[in-house]
């Protein structure tokens, strides 16, 4: 990783950041190789890149593959990148925003994505759960987050960090933190340090389960009171006894719990119609 990094690309640009999109551009030119390495992209396969801003990744991915896909919801920087790559056929620049952007639109047949992306901090979560949606067609994904994020994540049961975000991630992908980046290899440099995450999606989940709405909705009650016992949380959703048939302690708290016994949990919720 180089140290002192590059001039600021942005500043070399005339663009300025715009705070409402969270923008904190990637411009170390170390971590964008180091990126680079660890994608591997190659001829053949379909890359999709979200928030590409003033290109810094888009050029090194597009020098490897025949199709890339950039979803870019500033409108100056879309058009930059329309002037930057004007006739470059295997680039494709979709205005939008990636909330709504409907990712499986981009495959045909048994072709799958691959995802790469810068994400601001105050949209990573519901662009992951919105991915996910989306977790047929696509192959893996490597997102650039804040370290704090990351951490949520990859946490494991008995964390403090452990949470709703490390169970539904972890039912939907398989998880890996890669590794860290300090905040000057951004312009302009944020307050904190971020971390590069890679996600596989799974083409079924790790404990089998009959309901996954189920899940989704007993994590969410659980984490929301998780200072509770699942004894007061899940009341009167599931009584003691219910809790103690899907082999868990109803004294335990949600934390300590693996994704195997949330989804006995869900799966006795499904059974109760509740």
């Amino acid at each position: 990783m180089s140290s002192a990094g590059p001039a600021p690309l942005t500043a070399a640009s005339g663009h300025r950041p715009r705070a409402r999109f969270s923008q904190n551009f990637l411009q170390d030119r170390g971590v964008l190789a180091r990126i680079i390495d660890v994608i591997a992209p190659k001829p053949g396969e379909i890359l999709v890149e979200i928030g590409p801003g003033l290109g810094a990744l888009t050029a090194p991915l597009l020098a490897r593959v025949d199709r890339l896909h950039v979803v870019e919801i500033d409108r100056d920087l879309a058009a930059a990148l329309h002037q930057r790559f004007a006739g470059e056929d295997r680039l494709q620049i979709h205005l939008g925003d990636a909330l709504s952007f409907d990712f499986t639109s981009l495959v045909s047949n048994a072709e799958r994505l691959r995802v790469v992306g810068n994400l601001p901090y105050h949209i990573s979560t519901p662009l992951l759960f919105h991915l996910f949606a989306h977790s047929a067609v696509i192959q893996d994904m490597y997102f650039m987050l804040q370290r704090e994020l990351v951490q949520r994540i990859v946490a494991s049961p008995g964390s403090r960090t452990y949470g709703r975000l490390s169970v539904m991630t972890q039912l939907y992908c398989r998880v890996d933190k890669l590794f860290d980046v300090r905040p000057g290899a951004f312009y302009p440099v944020p307050k904190v340090a971020s971390a590069l995450l890679r996600l596989i999606p799974r083409s079924e989940p790790p404990s089998p389960m009959k309901d996954r709405a189920a899940l989704e909705k007993l994590v969410a009650r659980v984490f929301s009171q998780r200072r509770k016992t699942l004894r007061n949380s899940l009341k009167p959703w599931l009584g003691e006894d219910q809790i103690r048939d899907a082999q868990v302690d109803p004294n335990r708290r949600p934390e300590t719990l693996t994704l195997a016994q949330f989804a006995a949990l869900a799966d006795m919720l499904a059974r109760s119609a509740i």
